[in-house]
């Protein structure tokens, strides 16, 4: 929602002063200076991606709008649900998580958190560290190294339709020059026309160049520097969780080793340790 804040005061700032300042906006609407700049920018983007990139682009503008999902809340339900796999593990062995760790989506303990239980990846990565552990193809004090190659692979997948469309906004000024060269060609082949018609043309084409930067500079870089940021977050939430799960496998106690994971957070996703204490008492009360 807040991206969508931004784009409108992004248009009606420009828009407003345009006005302002005896500008009229029909002057602005020329249809095929669109379709050249944006097929084009498409086009280039189109070129340079393959169709996961281009899938993984359509998903993360999506995220944009949507906001980062790792926030305050989802860092709750994680701890929550991570205590309470640990404690069963302390009382009853890693074997007894054998059932909840095979198939997260039908485990009593991930069905208690929605939020997290939707969460693919982040499911998949809890069951990713677990399960060489409980079959002993592993020793614990070594998983670290294999969540640290998941988080590196994952942030390299993110990273690159957050180049390509850091690119494509790179190239929308040059398009816009491009559309601005063209009506200049247009005007040139009606250079004998009267002033009005000559005038027209030639702000046709000076809109190309103002769309092109403006595109670029007003929206697409900035959706290009949020998509980097929600990028941000979700290696942060797995860093935090893989060192919240090394630390337990490295025979810290369960509390100590959330603990452990809580003091990297930034502050806007932190529980204090009162919280934190807060959601220990509620997941002891569960029974569990």
């Amino acid at each position: 929602m807040i991206v969508i804040v931004g784009c409108l005061v992004v248009t009606g700032c420009v828009l407003g002063g345009f006005m302002w300042a005896g500008g009229h906006i029909e002057s602005l609407i020329h249809p095929s200076e669109i379709l050249t700049i944006g097929g084009a920018s498409l086009g280039a983007l189109i070129i340079m991606s393959p169709m996961s990139v281009l899938k993984n682009l359509m998903k993360g503008m999506l995220q944009a709008l949507k906001g980062s999902p790792y926030n305050a809340k989802a860092y709750q339900d994680t701890f929550c649900a991570l205590y309470e796999l640990f404690r069963i593990a302390r009382r009853d062995g890693l074997l007894a998580l054998e059932s909840h760790i095979a198939d997260p989506h039908k485990s009593s303990v991930f069905s208690k958190y929605p939020k997290l239980a939707a969460d693919h990846h982040a499911t998949e990565f809890i069951k990713g560290a677990f399960s060489p552990v409980i079959d002993g193809s592993i020793r614990p004090e070594d998983i670290g190294n294999l969540m640290d190659i998941e988080i590196q692979a994952m942030n390299e997948e993110h990273h690159h339709p957050i180049g390509a469309l850091s690119k494509t906004a790179d190239a929308l000024p040059g398009f816009g020059i491009v559309a601005a060269v063209l009506g200049i060609v247009i005007t040139m082949g009606h250079i004998d026309g009267p002033p009005e018609e000559i005038g027209h043309k030639v702000g046709a084409a000076l809109v190309g160049t103002f769309l092109g930067i403006l595109a670029s500079y007003g929206f697409i870089a900035p959706l290009v520097g949020k998509m980097e940021l929600i990028g941000h977050a979700e290696t942060a939430y797995f860093k935090t969780v893989g060192l919240v799960l090394q630390s337990f496998f490295n025979g810290m106690q369960p509390k100590m080793a959330i603990e452990t994971g809580r003091r990297g957070l930034e502050h806007d996703v932190r529980p204090t340790a009162e919280e934190l204490e807060k959601l220990f008492k509620a997941v002891e009360s569960g029974g569990s």
